[in-house]
């Protein structure tokens, strides 16, 4: 085949206005990897799809030029989009490519993308957003920006309906670190990704990608960016193409019934060690691991059905419900939830955050999305208590009352109001005595009121088990509610008697 050069291409682009298939493809081959060890728009979109199944829209759109254009007007939009299929499974996709008008958001650029949208809302399957970008094609003034909202617009209207995961490849900056964030999740680059809205040279420290996972805009860190688009393969792998799609099956060699071993969390309250132990093949996906690290947010499978995972860490400042913990919860519960993912909510937790901190950080209102957010959750719902659960913590932790399907708890967990030495100092201190120490009392409420037998038998609790049955009976307790629906309920009328 005749090989093209760039300089051909637009001397032929300059003298007629037209490419051939031909001379587009040479071209498009030329561009898939980058001279720095990055990878280009194409390159990220070849490694992301299924070889020779993706397809192109919109190859040869060019914005409109007038005489306040500083680029070539023989350059092609700053945006490849197109279809293809992953592992075997239909995927949309937007790369936007800094070779080309620095990746500059125009008008023509922003339809590209909302076409794109429109194939993936009317085909129910996933988007897959790489950003980079230096910003609004500016001499398109307020064009551009209406860009911005459109693409937005699309955003909104694909949130809960079809998953959408954002990759921070480069820049993505001002409107454009909106629009990420709009995503269900956000995975960045750790060479080269920089998410903020301001200019980074103007908020110090703002944009790296260690700032965007202590700040909770990042879900996941890559390593690089081609480990950004092997993350990416790995959730769509994990996740239901749309929220109506039954759940996908995670292939694995795991036994459900095979017994689990807690003596590490026993000895250290790590959660991230109950996790991997209880999770198939020991496979985890940590999501936000910057971010409130008293909770463990992640992705799992359990007898090879997806399971999203909110953990509170007993490890980690004593596992306290804080403010940014709340808030990190109710976002990953809600793109859970959003798509039918069964949800699988583990306590061990100190009780609620004590301090003046907590409640200028809008302590109430935290506390009130996430209760919000289990209360309204039409997913599988399991909880398990696998250390304290003191106070309102339990309460909200995806109790029964606020909507669990069922609740476990360890043998060693402990459920009360208070923690047994609040609740001696509170209650019982006159009680206290040369006979009777405040040990003795601490004990007493710990075998007594603050039983996992005690919280069961008022019908909070469905069942107290020993460490080694928990994975077994977490991966039947999904597999029972697998077919949970709201809409059973429904009916034409009641069959009368005879």
């Amino acid at each position: 085949m005749e090989r093209f050069s760039f300089e051909a291409l637009r001397g032929l682009l300059r003298k007629t206005g037209k490419i051939t298939a031909a001379a587009f493809r040479e071209l498009v081959s030329s561009e898939e990897s980058g001279g720095d060890g990055n990878l280009t728009a194409r390159g990220r979109l070849a490694r992301l799809f299924d070889e020779g199944t993706f397809t192109e829209t919109g190859i040869f759109v060019r914005r409109r030029t007038d005489e306040f254009d500083t680029a070539s007007p023989d350059e092609f939009e700053g945006v490849v989009t197109g279809w293809g299929a992953v592992d075997g499974c239909l995927v949309y996709a937007f790369a936007q490519d800094l070779s080309r008008t620095d990746g500059s958001v125009s008008e023509a650029h922003a339809k590209k993308i909302c076409d794109i949208y429109r194939l993936a809302l009317e085909n129910g399957a996933p988007i897959v957003g790489f950003f980079d970008s230096r910003g609004a094609y500016i001499p398109e003034g307020v064009n551009a920006l209406a860009g911005y909202g459109r693409i937005m617009k699309a955003s909104s209207s694909a949130s809960g309906i079809i998953p959408q995961i954002a990759v921070i490849s480069g820049y993505c900056t001002g409107a454009a670190a909106v629009i990420a964030s709009m995503f269900d999740l956000t995975v960045v680059s750790g060479e080269g990704g920089v998410i903020s809205v301001n200019p980074p040279f103007l908020a110090e420290g703002a944009g790296k990608a260690e700032f965007a996972s202590e700040t909770g805009v990042a879900a996941i860190v890559a390593e690089n960016d081609a480990y950004s688009v092997d993350v990416v393969k790995n959730i769509l792998g994990m996740i239901p193409e749309n929220n109506e799609s039954p759940l996908p099956y995670v292939k694995t060699v795991d036994s459900p019934e095979r017994a689990s071993d807690l003596s590490s969390f026993a000895a250290d309250r790590d959660m991230r060690k109950l996790v991997s132990e209880i999770a198939d093949d020991g496979r985890v996906r940590e999501l936000y691991p910057g971010y409130a690290e008293e909770l463990e947010a992640a992705l799992i499978s359990l007898g090879g059905t997806p399971v999203g995972v909110i953990a509170l860490d007993g490890g980690k400042n004593g596992g306290k419900l804080t403010a940014d913990a709340a808030r990190k919860a109710k976002k990953t519960l809600s793109v859970f939830d959003s798509f039918g993912m069964p949800i699988l909510t583990i306590v061990d937790s100190d009780g609620l955050d004590v301090s003046t901190d907590a409640e200028r950080a809008s302590y109430a209102s935290s506390l009130a999305g996430l209760a919000s957010a289990y209360c309204t959750a039409s997913s599988p719902l399991v909880t398990l208590i696998a250390g304290e659960a003191y106070g309102s913590v339990f309460t909200v932790m995806g109790s029964k009352s606020v909507g669990a399907d069922t609740v476990i708890a360890l043998e060693s967990a402990k459920i009360a109001a208070m923690k047994a030495s609040s609740a001696v100092a509170f209650l019982f201190n006159d009680k206290i005595s040369a006979e009777v120490t405040r040990e003795d009392l601490e004990t007493s409420w710990n075998d007594n009121v603050a039983s996992p037998v005690e919280a069961a038998s008022s019908g909070e609790i469905d069942d107290v088990i020993a460490p080694d049955e928990v994975r077994a009976r977490l991966c039947a307790a999904f597999n029972m509610l697998s077919r949970k629906s709201r809409s059973w309920n429904s009916r034409r009328h009641p069959n009368m008697p005879l």
